[in-house]
């Protein structure tokens, strides 16, 4: 199975895992969840979506992460997990 992270799981930051999956899952463990866990989703599936994405499963783990830190450690993931591909 191929699997891609990035981040880490300090302040302000998140740790985002991507694997293989058949369909879209999405796992958000937030400490800011109920305030914005919402937002968080919408901001992953946007990406996906952009990126023509239609069969993965996203795991993150968020302490505060803003929109743009969340989407570029999702991009970062996901990168990772495709060069598995080349090696």
């Amino acid at each position: 199975m191929k699997i891609g992270t990035a981040g880490t799981f300090e302040s302000n930051d998140c740790i985002v895992t991507v694997r293989s999956h058949q369909g879209i899952s999405i796992l958000i463990d937030s400490i800011v969840f109920d305030q914005f866990g919402e937002q968080i989703e919408h901001v992953i599936r946007e990406t996906l979506e952009q990126e023509n994405i239609k069969d993965l499963h996203v795991q993150i783990k968020d302490k505060g992460a803003l929109d743009y830190t969340i989407r570029a450690r999702l991009l970062t993931a996901i990168q990772r997990m495709r060069d598995q591909d080349e090696t």
